[in-house]
């Protein structure tokens, strides 16, 4: 009797949003010391795995194009990280369908990368806190970890350390790329430590008129060498805080994605309409934030 053929997995590949981003040190071995609270929107990129044969990747999808070579994709990176730490693994065939925009600030590579680990798990048996999953995710890259189980938490360091996650209240957003990809390390270098924050951001309040009120006070450190690396990102936070209804406006990680808070969907559903037909060549989406 033929063997049966083994079940298709599925992941979401939730796009990461960086509501504040402090900058507070340079670290001896030459990286930033960060302190960042990270939450998930209710879109993102879809991974899936057919397990058996040889570990292999597809990508398809509106930004399929600009994800460049397989072998260097982060899903096949994360595939061979777990391999090496756990020695041999159910592998099996990748489909991505890309529909985060990349070099974005969204963490759409590190999201995939997270799916895959969490797929390959899935596939061999792997609790979701085994230590060999954590580890194969910092190998990959510094947002991995906090992607891996994607819920709002506090991260610091390089992203290593991760807080418990927070339960905050849902956030109505809109995130919008006017379509320039920013290099992480082209903003690191432009970026004058001189901005860096003095002191960590404390606690996170968790009612939502307190929530709001923190948030405000808070910001993202980059936001200057992105918009120095892509002026247009001042641009698109001029815009987005003229939009009726906007709380909040801000750049999410090092660019060039921006996002605006509102106070619930239907605003941030007509501020997309409105958004999109007065800039057709921006990518403009609202979402709800976790």
């Amino acid at each position: 009797m033929p063997d049966a053929v083994a079940e298709t997995l599925a992941e979401r590949a939730p796009a990461k949003v960086n509501l504040t981003l402090r900058v507070l040190g340079r670290r001896a071995d030459g990286y930033h010391r960060l302190e960042s609270l990270v939450v998930f929107a209710d879109l993102g990129d879809e991974l899936t795995l057919a397990p058996g044969g040889d570990a292999w990747l597809d990508v398809e999808g509106p930004f399929a194009a600009q994800c460049g070579a397989a072998e260097g994709n982060l899903v096949t990176r994360a595939a061979a990280a777990l391999a090496a730490c756990a020695g041999a693994l159910k592998q099996g065939r990748f489909r991505l369908t890309k529909r985060i925009p990349v070099a974005a600030g969204l963490g759409g590579g590190s999201s995939d990368a997270a799916a895959a680990l969490r797929l390959l798990a899935r596939a061999n048996g792997m609790a979701i806190d085994d230590r060999r999953l954590a580890q194969a995710a910092a190998t990959v890259g510094a947002d991995v970890p906090v992607c891996l189980d994607p819920r709002a938490r506090i991260m610091r360091g390089v992203g290593e350390e991760l807080s418990e996650p927070l339960n905050l209240p849902p956030l109505q957003a809109l995130l919008v790329n006017p379509g320039v990809p920013l290099s992480t390390a082209e903003v690191f270098a432009r970026f004058d430590r001189s901005q860096a924050s003095a002191r960590e951001h404390g606690a996170v309040p968790p009612g939502h008129d307190e929530f709001f009120g923190w948030l405000a006070e808070q910001g993202n450190d980059l936001t200057r060498a992105a918009t120095a690396c892509a002026p247009v990102v001042g641009d698109l936070l001029g815009v987005l805080a003229k939009l009726s209804g906007c709380r909040i406006a801000r750049m999410s990680g090092s660019g060039a994605t921006c996002f605006a808070l509102f106070e619930n969907a239907d605003e941030a559903a007509a501020a997309m309409k409105k958004l999109t037909a007065s800039h057709a060549d921006w990518w403009v989406r609202a979402v709800t934030l976790r």
